[in-house]
């Protein structure tokens, strides 16, 4: 296979997406669905030669769409997963996978049946701070990883009512999936504790009392760490974050967004004026810069990890106008291009749905945790990689 045949479903979010597909050199053909006619009405307006489908099961019915981008709200993430890999169709998807463990099942049997490639859209997996942590952790600059910290906190009033009291950790993957690939090695218990006060109107949906969650995680080659998510009721600008606590290095995504990342670099011992090493070892601190790694990118599509300046992280709904889709780190084109390759290489994509459906149940297994006060839990399997 040379060129795919891609439709992207959901145009609130997902139209960031829309000028990558249109302009990717391995896509032959490009269409959009949206259930709001208006919404595609527009996208279509700006991206110019696009199919627009009237329906979802339009999409599903075309026999020359060979793959499906899903940018849909999360309640119709399994339904329309399942519905695209049961068409004989690759399908990528927005995160999470699901929010229950028999529903990642069914993605992971669903892909395995179908043949087809599954692949989690996971932004924070191909930020410009994820690139620069993975590059020195190979090049051996970070030496052995010690621990692996990450956190993700949003304030998500007034968002669809889906998103009133979900569980932290429900929605954990930008905190959750950084350090499982950065330790290259699955989760397979939690603990997890919930903390803090919600008003008692979004503890209905989902039964859910906790603002803030938290979690230990252990890793199956006996790495531990630990993230923190909240949603509700925490002041705390909007931040994204992972911490790589190396033997040599440690990489710190910045608190403030605004900021750089700050390398801690351990230093040989000082010594005194006798030559007696003197007790703890320096360590020095300095702010980076993580660069582009576009060069990873076709030309054609390298302009859209630059983000315009109004780009808004916590409404990108808004910024959509703008032809430059560089939010959530430059991440968005590097997904559609793993996506696409995967798929033509005929191989798994490198967020599959099983290390993918691995990172999801750590958190829907941390929320479960901390409801049980703090009972330590094993995660499912969901296949082999």
């Amino acid at each position: 296979m040379k060129q795919l045949n891609v439709v992207l479903a959901g145009l609130g979010f997902g139209a960031a997406f829309a000028p990558i597909y249109a302009e990717h050199p391995d896509v032959a053909s490009f269409g959009i669905f949206d259930p709001s006619h208006e919404l595609a009405k527009n996208a279509a307006a700006r991206l110019g030669n696009v199919k627009v489908y009237s329906s979802f099961e339009e999409v599903l019915k075309d026999p020359n769409v060979d793959a499906v981008h899903l940018v849909s709200p999360i309640p119709c993430h399994t339904e329309q997963t399942l519905a695209v890999l049961e068409a004989g169709k690759h399908c990528a998807c927005t995160v999470p996978m699901a929010v229950n463990i028999d529903d990642l099942k069914a993605i992971a049997e669903a892909v395995k049946k179908s043949g087809k490639n599954y692949c989690v859209m996971e932004t924070a997996l191909y930020t410009t701070h994820f690139f620069k942590a993975a590059e020195m952790l190979k090049n051996g600059e970070i030496g052995n990883i010690q621990f692996l910290r990450g956190a993700h906190y949003q304030d998500m009033e007034h968002w669809p009512d889906y998103w009133l009291g979900l569980p932290p950790l429900f929605y954990g993957t930008h905190a959750i999936a950084p350090l499982v690939m950065l330790a290259d090695s699955p989760i397979v218990r939690v603990r997890g504790l919930g903390s803090g006060v919600m008003r008692k109107e979004l503890h209905a949906r989902y039964g859910n009392p906790f603002p803030v969650e938290t979690a230990q995680l252990e890793f199956a080659n006996g790495l531990k760490g630990e993230v923190t998510r909240s949603l509700f009721e925490t002041a705390h600008d909007y931040t994204e974050q992972f911490i790589l606590y190396g033997s040599k290095k440690t990489f710190e995504w910045q608190q403030i967004e605004s900021e750089q990342p700050v390398i801690h670099t351990l230093l040989p011992p000082r010594r005194d004026d006798q030559g007696n090493p003197l007790r703890g070892l320096p360590v020095t601190v300095e702010r980076i810069s993580t660069g582009n790694y576009h060069t990873l990118l076709p030309e054609s599509i390298r302009r859209f990890t630059v983000k315009h300046e109004d780009y808004d992280e916590t409404n990108p709904q808004l910024s959509l106008d703008r032809d430059a889709s560089g939010g959530h780190g430059g991440s968005h084109p590097h997904m559609v291009h793993e996506f696409i390759r995967s798929v033509i290489e005929n191989r798994k994509s490198w967020v599959n749905e099983i290390n993918g459906a691995n990172i999801v149940a750590a958190g829907i297994c941390a929320h479960e945790s901390a409801i049980q006060g703090g009972k330590i839990i094993d995660i499912p399997g969901f296949g082999q990689s």
